[in-house]
């Protein structure tokens, strides 16, 4: 098997950048520059989209970065020793020793386990340091092979059921002895991240070993990607309590149904293994605490609990934003089919398209077409393409109502959902009617599951009773009280948007711009985005409208990466070397509208590029407006041109707002840079 690292893998004693996204992208060279990644920027994007879900470092200064990649040609470990220590996330602060696992998408089941056992050697005290007085890059390297191969010198614990607390099959775990509690005694654990590679085998160690100092039988199942084994039924049933340590979903959930539960992040398995114990000890012993449901129903109490330190304002958030998510995949394909059919059909297609696709097909086509460039053949399949995205976008509506109904109520409140988002769409309510019809649907989905029925009615709770009673009431509301109403308002706003012409139009394009840019894919940047989106179902020939809205969006987002990319050719001297490695990355992702390739500069400095990004964003949003472009895909920046009607203005907008931006960010380091404190002066406020 190839060695997992190498000392040209290793960096000792040498400072990487400020902020996690400097190292990541230095490691993601090195395993690249070792010949076993095909490409730096893949490698780095794909560890930094992981970082972004999950901060990976874990107390005692360690970080372990890592991620699965399609540039991974070959198992890579990559360290780092870092003079200037680097904020991971842990809760003690910032990290020192870096560990960078990269590994391929189809990793060899072998290859895994080794990567897991190096991350569970990391919580050896001992381990870690004999990793900060190793010498050399060959001493790392002696280090973490005596780890691997379970050298005591490395300490590192087995990947066995030893090391996990598995009890043999069909064995209950055996009773604690000594000054341990009488009651209760067994706890049962799952741990799981996304990647399963780091985290969900460290978080596992830790909560076994602090059980073990406090006299607790503690047995754990790991769900990663070196393989799971099941807890044996007979553990299960004998525990008294179950946390799960998981950043995704728990395989096999059913399994602990009935058992109280701590529910947390993987990450505090690792930081605070201890407490956890601790709370499961005492839910054991509390009949009002939460439990996990029995499969069907009840998960929604468990989906009551998780949310309960929510305020309202979130909670509405996070079902709006859920909603999104799972509708722009309707609306990404049908916008694309449409403008192709619009390409290839010309304008006239909305005219024809259903005569066509119905009554003729392609070994009958008609004589006579509207002229087009393609010629029947090609006014056929434009056609055909119209049809598929006009019904693709039909879902618009639906999905929305259906995933907004799912966030708030689970699985129930998908069915109900929907049919409110179909009433929406047949009243013409739009995408505020599938926005009410949705809350409606999942809110009422909610609190018919929280009703306490006989145990023989459970199973049909999820599957007949919530989406009958709540697709009743949700989608009656609609027809009787607020469908009129819903369609009222959203005439008026449709009326409205088509009538914005030029100063009206330009403000909007200034608004949006400003929100696009402000937080590079955060909270307000989604919301502008969201309008955009939802608002495309209502856009055609006649009313172009939310075609403008959504190209002026997406001009606008496009601005932050590429003003950045182009900074950093303007001015070297103005930029780290990571930052001028991510400029390199910028120009692609912005180009793609990935408004995110700008966050490793705002985070860096975020008084200064933000505000300059927002003065881009906003001429940009401003000129497109002005310029009446129109976007007929919600997602792909220049990659799309075929649906961007006035292709060469979108881009003059564009570039005219990375202009900008470029040059505000150069000007802004140059000459607005801290103020030295005079020695005699008395503390004052140093300004930006």
């Amino acid at each position: 098997m190839t060695q997992l690292i190498t000392p040209q893998l290793v960096t000792l004693d040498q400072n990487l950048g400020d902020s996690p996204a400097d190292v990541i992208r230095v490691l993601a060279g090195k395993v690249a520059a070792s010949g076993r990644a095909s490409e730096v920027e893949g490698l780095f994007a794909d560890a930094f989209a992981r970082e972004q879900k999950t901060a990976t470092g874990v107390p005692g200064g360690i970080a372990i970065p890592h991620c699965r990649s399609a540039a991974v040609t070959e198992p890579a470990l990559a360290m780092a020793r870092l003079s200037h220590r680097v904020d991971f996330g842990a809760k003690d602060g910032p990290a020192d020793l870096i560990f960078f696992i990269a590994a391929p998408d189809g990793a060899d089941q072998e290859h895994l386990k080794l990567l897991s056992k190096l991350a569970r050697s990391l919580i050896k005290k001992d381990f870690t340091a004999a990793l900060r007085a190793a010498a050399t890059e060959q001493d790392i390297v002696d280090l973490v092979d005596g780890a691997l191969a379970d050298k005591p010198a490395a300490a590192a614990p087995a990947a066995d059921a030893a090391a996990t607390g598995f009890a043999a099959p069909g064995q209950a775990p055996a009773p604690i002895g000594g000054n341990a509690p009488a009651a209760p005694k067994r706890i049962v654990a799952v741990t799981a991240c996304p990647t399963g590679i780091a985290h969900t085998y460290m978080a596992a160690d830790s909560l076994v070993a602090a059980a073990k100092e406090m006299g607790v039988d503690l047995q754990v199942e790991t769900q990663g990607s070196s393989g799971a084994k099941p807890l044996d039924p007979a553990v299960i049933a004998a525990a008294d309590a179950v946390i799960f340590a998981v950043d995704v979903d728990v395989r096999g959930k059913e399994r602990f149904a009935g058992k109280p539960v701590i529910n947390a992040p993987v990450k505090r398995g690792i930081d605070e293994p201890t407490k956890m114990v601790e709370e499961a000890l005492a839910a054991a012993t509390d009949p009002h605490a939460r439990r996990v449901p029995h499969f069907g129903a009840e998960e929604q109490a468990e989906r009551a609990e998780e949310e309960k330190g929510e305020h309202i304002g979130q909670k509405l958030k996070r079902a709006l934003l859920t909603g999104v998510s799972y509708m722009i995949p309707f609306v990404a394909g049908g916008g694309l089919l449409i403008a192709l059919g619009f390409l290839m059909g010309g304008y006239l297609i909305t005219s024809f398209a259903d005569k066509i696709v119905v009554e003729n097909s392609i070994f009958n086509l008609p004589t006579a077409f509207p002229d087009n460039a393609w010629g029947p053949l090609g006014a056929y399949l434009g056609a055909v393409l119209f049809k598929i995205g006009a019904l693709s976008l039909g879902f618009l509506v639906p999905a929305l109502a259906g995933y907004i109904a799912y966030a708030i109520a689970d699985r129930p409140g998908i069915a109900p959902g929907f049919v409110a988002g179909a009433v929406s769409g047949f009243m013409g309510a739009g995408f505020l009617g599938g926005i009410v019809g949705g809350l409606l649907a999942g809110y009422v989905a909610y609190q018919i599951g929280k009703l306490d029925v006989p145990r023989w009615l459970r199973g049909l709770m999820p599957v007949v009773i919530i989406p009958l009673l709540a697709s009743l009431v949700a989608s009656g509301l609609m027809f009787l009280i607020l469908g009129r109403p819903i369609v009222d308002l959203t005439n008026a706003l449709n009326a409205g948007l088509s009538s914005l012409t030029g100063a009206g139009a330009v403000v909007l394009g200034i608004i949006l711009g400003l929100m696009m840019c402000f937080d590079l894919g955060g909270p307000v940047n989604k919301v502008a985005y969201a309008f955009a989106v939802a608002g495309l179902g209502a856009a055609s020939v006649s009313n172009q409208a939310p075609w403008q809205i959504m190209a002026a969006v997406m001009a606008a987002g496009m601005v932050p990466p590429l003003a950045m990319a182009l900074a950093t050719v303007l001015d070297k001297k103005l930029f780290s070397l990571a930052e001028r490695e991510n400029g390199k990355a910028a120009w692609l992702l912005g180009a793609s509208f990935i408004s995110e390739g700008a966050i490793p500069f705002a985070a860096a400095d975020p008084l200064r590029v933000i505000p300059a990004s927002m003065v881009g964003g906003a001429v940009t949003g401003a000129l497109s407006m002005a310029f009446g472009v129109t976007s007929k895909a919600p997602h792909g920046g220049l990659f799309v041109f075929f649906a961007i009607d006035n292709f060469l203005l979108f881009f003059l907008s564009i570039a005219v707002g990375v202009v900008i931006t470029a040059l505000l960010v150069i000007a802004l380091k140059r000459w607005a840079v801290k103020k030295p404190v005079e020695a005699e002066a008395t503390p004052a406020t140093v300004s930006v």
